[in-house]
């Protein structure tokens, strides 16, 4: 087998185009869409200052042993437990540039890897977030992954394994990722169906930790420092928060998250009524239902 960049792509249409693309010369009005260096690339990516993270158990170590092998990450919990903001402290822990990409159903994976872009001097190529991430060394972390197209999540396949490569089809280059290169995915669990679920031979490329929601105390603990509400007040909200987590299946999709009882906190400590402030940041947003309503607007009545 020949020793060269094209035998090592992964369909014979690309290595017709990727061949091609070589044996002729570059056009005059194809031009790289930067030359600036890593570090300038990545600039905007890093996390100056230390986010506040409370570590509920063994999740930092994990990380950082995940990170030294460059092991891709999947963090697995319930929306707004703090999965975000675990990558977003590990990142600033590491030293290390974080790029962020929202998934979505409309997501295509153009929009994960680049595109050909034409503007007024011509056509230029783009890099996306992904090779972006790739090519520099950056943590790239797909929020709620499962949200985006199968066809479109298996372009981080050749990235998440040994090869640890990027193949830009359109462009007939294959990436090699960076050394500080690493991929991080996150998803809820409770939300996966048939139709929305990650594909077995994506899973198994990651190693994952599980996120949940706090124990009582640490929980309150995070409400007060993030909010600025008082420790009392918090562990108020917090009964409230697993008092309607345990109506999870039984009239709720989902119960209130962490992230929740920040907001009504938050109000809160702006000097918003407890009762009002929960109705808007808790009650509300959850469910439509008057008969769920009124159970949750009594639980809040409870402890306020």
């Amino acid at each position: 087998m020949r020793n060269d960049p094209f035998m090592r792509t992964y369909s014979p249409r690309q290595q017709a185009m990727a061949r091609a693309q070589a044996q002729q010369q570059p056009a005059a009005d194809v031009r790289p869409a930067s030359d600036a260096s890593g570090a300038g690339v990545l600039a905007q990516y890093l996390v100056e200052s230390e986010p506040y993270y409370r570590p509920v158990a063994d999740e930092v170590e994990l990380y950082e042993a995940a990170y030294s092998v460059r092991m891709p990450i999947m963090l697995k919990g319930p929306t707004g437990c703090g999965k975000t903001r675990f990558v977003e402290y590990m990142a600033w822990k590491l030293q290390k540039p974080l790029i962020t990409v929202a998934c979505n159903e409309d997501m295509t994976a153009s929009d994960l890897v680049g595109r050909f872009l034409l503007d007024a001097s011509g056509t230029r190529w783009q890099d996306g977030p992904l090779a972006v991430a790739a090519r520099h060394g950056a943590i790239c972390y797909l929020d709620e992954v499962v949200e985006a197209r199968q066809d479109t999540t298996v372009v981080i396949h050749p990235l998440t394994d040994a090869r640890r490569v990027l193949p830009l089809e359109k462009k007939g280059e294959l990436v090699e990722a960076h050394p500080d290169f690493q991929i991080v995915i996150s998803y809820n669990p409770g939300y996966q169906s048939l139709m929305k679920d990650l594909k077995q031979s994506t899973k198994q490329r990651f190693g994952a930790l599980d996120f949940n929601y706090p124990e009582h105390d640490v929980e309150a603990e995070i409400v007060a420092h993030e909010s600025g509400v008082s420790i009392d007040v918090a562990k108020n909200l917090v009964h409230i928060g697993e008092r309607a987590r345990n109506l999870k299946g039984h009239g709720l999709d989902e119960g209130l998250s962490t992230r929740m009882l920040i907001y009504a906190g938050s109000l809160i400590a702006k000097g918003v009524a407890p009762l009002a402030a929960c109705r808007v940041a808790l009650v509300r947003p959850i469910t439509d239902d008057p008969d769920m309503r009124d159970a949750l607007d009594s639980a809040v009545t409870t402890y306020f």
